[in-house]
């Protein structure tokens, strides 16, 4: 079973963000998890500091081989927070189920900045696929709860990030549409085809 630590105390209201900057700073694992919360392949939209705040209210889980970070189906009701996680080292093969197949489909491989469970973390619905560490696993983890607070104590932080998420989805979305588009145009041309080759029958 997954173990994970806070890694930053809540603090009381006076000075809250100063303090938490200050652990954040004084962490190897913290920045080197906010470098790779604003690469290429997560929300390269935050600046050093927003993404250092960020990570002031996020916590280190560990995943052994073999673990089940996310499930899929998983929502509030099973337990599941409805957290956002970045990988920070190792690697994790994301699979889905689909009606068609009776066994799971790999649909990716994540490594050290990529995200994954950000939609969760925006509606709380269930999770559309299982992610499970192929080596050990080290992520940073949001959390609902750590959204809300993030939100109450630095809105204007909190803004950007829903903001990069909320684009990170939507370039996702419209990737799904192309490839819907591509796939209904081989479709046609496939019809198409065995309409030339197999003739029509007798009227």
């Amino acid at each position: 079973m997954a173990w994970f630590h806070t890694l930053f105390r809540p603090d009381d209201a006076g000075g809250a963000a100063h303090r938490r900057r200050a652990r954040v700073n004084a962490s190897a694992i913290a920045l080197r998890a906010a470098a790779l919360l604003r690469s290429a392949t997560a929300l390269i939209q935050l600046s050093e500091s927003e993404a250092l705040t960020v990570v002031g209210f996020m916590q280190l889980r560990r995943h052994a081989e073999g673990e089940a970070i996310i499930r899929q189906g998983d929502s509030g009701g099973s337990g599941d927070d409805g957290f956002m996680a970045l990988v920070i080292e190792g690697e994790v093969t994301v699979e889905a189920l689909t009606v068609s197949r009776t066994s799971p489909l790999t649909v990716n491989v994540l490594g050290p900045g990529h995200l994954m469970g950000e939609m969760s973390l925006m509606d709380g619905a269930a999770r559309s696929a299982t992610c499970t560490a192929s080596t050990d696993v080290h992520c940073a983890v949001l959390t609902r709860a750590a959204l809300e607070a993030l939100i109450a104590e630095e809105p204007a932080t909190a803004a950007k990030l829903l903001s990069a998420v909320a684009l990170r989805l939507s370039r996702r979305l419209r990737e799904a549409d192309g490839k819907l588009q591509l796939y209904a145009q081989l479709v046609f041309s496939m019809q198409q085809e065995i309409d030339r080759l197999v003739p029509d029958g007798p009227d």
